[in-house]
């Protein structure tokens, strides 16, 4: 019995390594910038304005693209907050090594002081740390990877997000990726109204995953939140107002004028360069003696240009 049992789990163990088997070596011919370069038009897309904000800082400009496909109700809230100007003049409150930079108002739980929300803004939101599987089926162009992914069955992007998924569950959620942002919360799931927002600026914390709502990612200005001075109090937070960094102010970019506007654009993630891309990160050549043959949702970013002419 031992042997049978020996190789019952030898043949389990080999079905399993059958299933999680990378994606096969290719032969190398361009580069990530040759790919890049060579890329019809069609493959990239321009920022919607109603669903792009464009934060100030003394530093430079950060510019943040929501994510309303999966976390509608927080990104009408935060589009109502940033037509109020609900963010000018407060600032950087915490930037925890390896994790996150987050801003707000630093009078946040107080009542008294607190900022009032603007026009428009609720206090209190439900919790959106998932949508429906469906909702990102083949209609939204779910780009998904062949390659494994530890914390879900599936894995992909859409419309340029990072995207993971469970057929078992029916449920989709936006990933913890470098770059991503999510909406602060306490205790309870429903208290995140967008007010409080954190970019991650470190290791992707998978272990947040539907956890939190997650609402959008920079696409430009990342060294801006990741370079900063970091946190001496308790999980990275400033303990003295002058260590924070102020916020000038922050727009929807259909509220700038057109003529000021960051001229960008996103690769489509649904696109035939994006798939060579991805196979130009999986199979490397040059100076890479291993090529990994393996990419994963957060060591995928997506890439932007400046509008061409």
């Amino acid at each position: 019995m031992k042997h049978a049992a020996s190789a019952l789990t030898l043949a389990g163990l080999l079905c399993a390594a059958a299933v999680a088997a990378p994606p096969k070596a290719q032969p190398q011919k361009k580069t990530a910038a040759e790919i890049l370069a060579a890329s019809p038009a069609a493959d990239w897309r321009a920022l919607d304005p109603d669903n792009t904000l464009l934060m100030e800082l003394a530093s430079g400009q950060v510019i943040i693209e929501l994510a309303p496909r999966f976390a509608p109700a927080h990104a009408a809230n935060i589009r109502a907050l940033a037509r109020g100007g609900y963010w000018d003049g407060l600032a950087i409150l915490r930037v925890q090594d390896n994790f996150v930079t987050q801003w707000g108002d630093p009078d946040g739980e107080d009542a008294a002081k607190a900022r009032p929300l603007p026009a428009g803004a609720a206090a209190r939101l439900p919790a959106e740390f998932s949508v429906p599987l469906d909702r990102i089926g083949k209609a939204a162009g779910f780009a998904r990877l062949p390659d494994v992914d530890g914390w879900a069955p599936r894995s992909g992007f859409v419309g340029g997000f990072p995207v993971a998924a469970d057929p078992k569950t029916g449920k989709a959620w936006l990933a913890h990726c470098y770059g991503m942002v999510g909406a602060g919360r306490s205790d309870t799931i429903d208290s995140s109204n967008g007010t409080e927002l954190y970019a991650v600026i470190g290791h992707a914390p998978r272990g947040l995953d539907l956890n939190i709502t997650v609402v959008g990612r920079v696409i430009k200005g990342m060294e801006l939140l990741s370079a900063l001075p970091r946190g001496t109090a308790a999980m990275g937070f400033y303990d003295k107002p002058e260590q924070r960094t102020g916020i000038q102010r922050v727009r929807l970019l259909a509220e700038v004028p057109a003529a000021e506007r960051p001229a960008l654009q996103v690769l489509k993630t649904e696109s035939a360069t994006w798939t060579r891309l991805l196979d130009a990160r999986r199979f490397r050549g040059g100076w890479f003696v291993h090529s990994p043959g393996h990419v994963d949702i957060c060591s995928a970013a997506v890439p932007t240009r400046p509008t061409p002419p």
